[in-house]
């Protein structure tokens, strides 16, 4: 329930400060005096745009500041949105002389997203300019599923229907993935095969081009070692026979002078190395081979390394194994996506089950409250002067689920007898909108919890018995939920549980506009004004009283 409203610094509006209570609070006024602003500012407690304009004072900021009693089903909300619930909440907005809004829930700041979430479930506005959400399928299905008690199964199936259609797009983003996988498949699986066939983690690549420069030049290698050998061990004049000779002589000299110890050791340690050196020479000269064969295979796995360091834009072994494990990895990816895909379809078919189960639910309750709806629809529109009009609910069968089950809406309409019923949004004039959707709001207050209602002259057109019914509608909604209703029937306003009038006036040279609640004696008076003008008489008071009651 909206408790209170308090407006400062917004267009005519100085200060505005107003308590409202549960039941029908009627607002009244002359045109002109305001009501409009009232409604703007509370528009921007639903997260429509601020307006610098509406400053009047640019020197100070603009504040609009409602108060809401909540019950303990807004909780979830509150947590949700890491605010501190409160019995008693306050919604603000302030919009700087700058033109910067911000928004306030219990004086947390919250995006506008945050606060028109939760101010909907709150506050509907509805204007007699404001009958098109009547035309759509959200609004028809709202209706019909108030009246089969559908809220429970509803909120399952679109559960369902959020999951489901999740699903739809990971499936169809996998199979893009796929798709884009598979047009460049064979040619990755190739290039992976033939990294594979070298066994690239056997393959010594310094080792390779060693081995293929010793088989190139086996034979200059074999001869030259073969001479190098053969200076070592020619008798006589051989380098290793001149060096134990001199070996051998120093160490006669070391024996009579200590000088020459050290070098006959060095010299001995020497000739020990040589004669490592020539021993593994030899080793290797034996080792040398000419072979046709192996350089050949050399030949070849060189030959293709060096062809892959090209095709890969690289120049090691290592960098390929990379590649290689690259190419292995989005393979497996491959058949992972297919495995993920089949998961996915699998779900989809479980989703699409419960989705047919809760949607003939819905649609079999709905089928059964279409009659209930069009008895509660045509009386009241008779009520309200509207004594031919027919009303339908025609449902069509989807090959694809949508929001609201597998079916399509049409709320059918027609004001005069002798015409077929036509869908709503073409067959409804202008005069008879507000009536209808008044009958429709009806209606739903009676199936469904209401947000606070606020009617904003839905009544205009309308004289005499219309209008004494019209009066009798609000004041049944009202028993169940807060309706405020700016109105320029006396009927209305003999109704209201709780009466304000907006007024207008000059104060200091400036206009301003307010709000103020009326006492007994002022509502009658107020009454008498709308059905006498601005001189009240005696005949207005009387009938002012009898409307009253």
């Amino acid at each position: 329930m909206l408790s209170r409203i308090y407006i400062k610094n917004f267009a005519l509006i100085d200060t505005l400060d107003v308590s409202l209570h549960n039941g029908l609070q009627v607002i009244t006024g002359e045109t002109g005096a305001g009501k409009s602003i009232i409604l703007g500012a509370l528009r921007l407690i639903l997260g429509e745009r601020a307006d610098v304009k509406s400053i009047s004072n640019a020197a100070e900021k603009s504040i609009v500041e409602t108060e809401f009693e909540l019950n303990n089903q807004f909780k979830k909300f509150f947590i949700e949105n890491d605010l501190d619930y409160e019995h008693q909440t306050i919604i603000r907005r302030e919009i700087s002389p700058a033109g910067k809004s911000r928004a306030f829930i219990n004086d947390v700041p919250v995006t506008l997203d945050v606060l028109r979430e939760l101010s909907s479930q709150l506050i509907d506005i509805h204007s007699q300019f404001e009958t098109s959400n009547l035309f759509t399928s959200e609004y028809q299905f709202k209706i019909i599923d108030g009246l089969s008690e559908n809220k429970k199964i509803v909120e399952e199936y679109q559960h369902e229907f959020l999951e489901f259609q999740s699903l739809k797009t990971q499936l169809k983003k996998l199979q893009t993935q796929l798709s884009e996988s598979n047009k460049e498949s064979d040619y990755k699986q190739f290039l992976l095969n033939e990294l594979e066939e070298l066994n690239l983690d056997d393959v010594d690549y310094e080792e390779l081009k060693n081995l293929l420069s010793i088989q190139e030049n086996a034979g200059m290698i074999s001869e030259n070692l073969a001479q190098v050998l053969s200076r070592f061990h020619q008798e006589e004049i051989g380098i290793l026979s001149f060096f134990n000779e001199a070996k051998n002589k120093l160490s006669k000299i070391s024996e009579v002078s200590n000088s020459f110890s050290e070098l006959d050791q060095r010299l001995e340690i020497s000739f020990v190395e040589l004669k490592d050196i020539i021993s593994e020479l030899e080793n290797e000269s034996e080792k040398i081979e000419i072979n046709p064969e192996n350089l050949a295979s050399l030949s070849e796995l060189n030959n293709k390394l060096n062809a892959l360091f090209i095709k890969h834009n690289v120049s090691d072994v290592n960098e390929l194994k990379e590649i290689r494990d690259q190419l292995a990895g989005e393979q497996q990816g491959a058949s992972e996506l297919e495995s993920n895909i089949i998961e996915i379809e699998e779900n989809i078919s479980k989703k699409e089950k419960s989705l047919q189960s809760l949607s003939e639910k819905l649609s079999k309750n709905r089928k059964k409250s279409i009659p209930v709806f069009i008895k509660k629809a045509e009386s009241l529109l008779k009520k309200l002067g509207l004594e031919k009009a027919k009303v339908d609910i025609e449902l069509q069968d989807t090959s694809e689920f949508n929001q609201f089950g597998k079916e399509n809406i049409q709320l059918l309409f027609q004001a005069n007898s002798g015409f077929p019923l036509k869908p709503i949004q073409t067959a409804i004039s202008g005069g008879e909108r507000s009536r209808v959707m008044l009958a429709v709001k009806k209606i739903i207050a009676e199936s469904d919890e209401l947000p606070t209602l606020i009617l904003d002259e839905i009544d205009s057109g309308v004289s005499g018995k219309v209008a004494e019914e019209i009066g009798n509608l609000m004041r049944e909604m009202s028993q169940d939920m807060q309706l405020i209703v700016i109105s320029h029937l006396a009927q209305v306003a003999a109704k209201g549980n709780n009466n304000y009038k907006v007024v207008k006036q000059d104060i200091a040279g400036k206009t301003q506009s307010t709000i103020v609640t009326l006492s007994d004696e002022e509502k009658l008076n107020e009454i008498a004004q709308l059905l006498s003008g601005s001189k009240i008489t005696e005949a207005a008071l009387a009938q002012a009283k009898e409307l009253i009651g």
